[in-house]
């Protein structure tokens, strides 16, 4: 039986969805009322519900973590300071994706434990189709800061708490995640979170301006505000445009404020403000600038492009099947075939998915990875196509939406293909054909509108011949492929190179050369873990290279082709990738892998340790 104060709540959700028409005024802000309705009348969720938040499984979350790496670098300074200033009153501080997924937060110990009771934690799901009305879901529909006071919430499990969030955009306009402040305890007056609000929008708004001028530094950039004093220190607006003045970025107030002034979003920055008093900004002091035909002014500040001076080295092309696969793959995005990409592990396949879906008309829908090899085969069912409540023991009371139903209308990446159960194969395929979704234990399926792109390292032909994998699967998919060669058949090595390094540059602020020698053995290298491994070693050789050239000694001890002390063998040893390849393709399970090398479960960990396998789940 629910608790009093859950019964109560529940019973003043209905009454105000149901008679709203009726009510002269509703008891909350519109904006929680349009959301209280679409959490009972479009998501069906339960008021009455109990149960915390979805957590992500470790491999998820992982990936997610991985994805948001320069996200969360940027962004990770700013949390702790918003964290520092309101850990006094125990409030914890989270950054979510744009999924609302949480993959950094900040608490004190000692309130974490009642934290993550009440889902406050890492690699917790707040999307408004499974928690309802919450502070990061409203933030994730009206893009908008909000606080969600106590009863504003929708499901009875969060009425307690208290979460001021405000939204993160990238600079194209696309947001980039959440940051929320959430408190257990608080005042029962919503007022008493006011100044919480403004300080998670400033803490937002500096993220944003962050990042902004993290991916605009090979840019013309403009800072602006009304008051000079603020112009470096707390822009209001920042602009970016190339050499030809055409705009390539603006934070959001800068989009809020053009679009006021100009009635849209100009396309060049000779639209904005005067060409030439831009010009005789350019890195000078702040200055005052009139607005284009307007009568008022702000004060600015005109930064010119900090370009790295990366010694260049003799380019050639882009490698002529990278540049043939580019040139297809334009011709097929908007096509809504399912897609194809194979290749070995590192060769970049999800980059290229993702390069795909950005240049689609699809790119401001969702792009959702998963890797089909680290879910384990009990749960990627549910984890793809979500379930009903109560479809099965242990299942939410709530259900759970799929990856499926989040990609709707946009693009569902599935990494490792190859990896799927068959009976999965045969959902895959019917959604394929028909476009629709049924979650497990639903009686009724859901139409779905998106774009497939699926990859594996493995011979997909092979697992068909083998009777693991669906032929009429295979050739659904094979319409549209494209393999992708391992780094060390590239032809334009030395161009990678450079733009890696150029990335690296970007990224520390450091620009650095390459030493002939060190530039030798890159080439020469057979890079089994292909771009991503080359990508690994950079940034490890630009993080501990003391002078302005990278050196041999710059570079990790397996590229010099050296053995560290006391470990016998190395990553590259074919018994490590045999025992690897084993175990991936076991889901990480131990029995079914030693039975498959022909050992016995105890060898194949003492082997596992004996070659430095990180097995999930193990403990350091």
């Amino acid at each position: 039986m629910l608790a009093m104060n859950s019964r109560e709540h529940v019973d003043c959700v209905s009454r105000v969805v149901r008679n709203a028409e009726r009510l002269p005024q509703a008891p909350v802000p519109s904006l929680i009322f349009d959301s209280w309705r679409r959490s009972m009348e479009q998501h069906r969720l339960d008021p009455g519900s109990l149960q915390g938040p979805r957590i992500l499984s470790e491999p998820l979350l992982k990936e997610c973590r991985e994805r948001a790496e320069l996200f969360m670098r940027i962004a990770g300074e700013e949390v702790a300071q918003l964290h520092h200033r309101v850990r006094h009153a125990d409030y914890c501080v989270m950054l979510t994706d744009a999924q609302g997924q949480t993959i950094d937060h900040r608490v004190d110990a000692n309130i974490r434990t009642d934290c993550r009771k009440a889902g406050l934690y890492l690699g917790t799901c707040w999307s408004e189709a499974e928690e309802g009305t919450c502070g990061v879901a409203t933030v994730l529909t009206s893009k908008t800061a909000v606080t969600v006071h106590k009863r504003d919430h929708f499901r009875a499990a969060f009425i307690g708490l208290t979460c001021s969030a405000a939204p993160i955009f990238d600079p194209q306009g696309h947001l980039l995640g959440v940051l929320d402040v959430s408190a257990l305890k608080s005042p029962d007056d919503r007022g008493s979170q006011h100044l919480i609000r403004q300080m998670v929008a400033q803490s937002a708004q500096a993220i944003e301006n962050a990042f902004f001028m993290h991916s605009a530094r090979q840019h013309w950039v403009l800072q602006a505000h009304s008051t000079p004093g603020f112009v470096d220190s707390q822009p209001d607006l920042l602009l970016a445009w190339d050499q030809d003045g055409r705009l390539h970025a603006l934070n959001s107030k800068a989009r809020q404020a053009l679009r006021l002034r100009f009635g849209q979003l100009p396309e060049h920055i000779g639209e904005v403000f005067d060409v030439d008093a831009l010009r005789a900004a350019t890195d000078q002091s702040t200055r005052q600038l009139h607005w284009l035909g307007k009568p008022d002014a702000v004060h600015v500040r005109v930064n010119a492009p900090r370009r790295p001076s990366v010694r260049a080295l003799p380019e050639t092309q882009v490698d002529p099947r990278i540049q043939e696969h580019l040139r297809l793959a334009a011709r097929v995005k908007d096509r809504n075939l399912p897609v194809l990409v194979q290749g070995e592990t590192g060769v970049g396949k999800e980059v290229f998915a993702r390069q795909l879906h950005e240049h689609s008309t699809r790119r401001d829908g969702p792009f959702v990875a998963v890797n089909c090899a680290a879910i384990p085969e009990s749960l990627i069912e549910s984890e793809l196509f979500g379930y009903s409540p109560g479809a099965f023991t242990g299942a939410s009371s709530k259900g759970m939406s799929g990856l499926l139903l989040k990609a709707d209308g946009g693009t569902l990446f599935l990494d490792e293909i190859g990896d799927m159960p068959l009976a999965l194969q045969t959902r895959l395929l019917r959604v394929l054909a028909e476009g629709e979704v049924a979650p497990l234990g639903a009686a009724k399926t859901r139409v779905v509108n998106i774009q497939v792109i699926c990859a594996s390292h493995r011979d997909l032909a092979a697992l068909v011949s083998a009777g693991r994998f669906r032929e009429d699967l295979y050739f659904r998919l094979g319409c549209a492929r494209f393999c992708l060669p391992p780094l060390r058949e590239r032809t334009d090595k030395l161009a990678l190179i450079n733009r890696l390094l150029e990335q690296e540059a970007r990224n520390s602020g450091v620009s650095l050369g390459i030493g002939q020698a060190a530039l030798q053995l890159l080439l020469g290298y057979a890079w089994p873990g292909n771009v991503r491994q080359l990508r690994h070693v950079l940034a490890y050789a630009c993080a501990v290279c003391e002078g302005t050239t990278l050196q041999v000694a710059d570079l990790p001890i397996d590229i010099r082709g050296e053995q560290p002390q006391g470990l016998a063998e190395q990553s590259a040893s074919p018994e490590r990738q045999m025992v690897l390849d084993a175990l991936i393709r076991h889901r990480w399970k131990p029995s079914p892998a030693a039975q498959a090398l022909g050992i016995s479960r105890a060898t194949l960990y003492r082997r596992v340790n004996q070659l430095g396998i990180d097995m999930p789940g193990k403990t350091h």
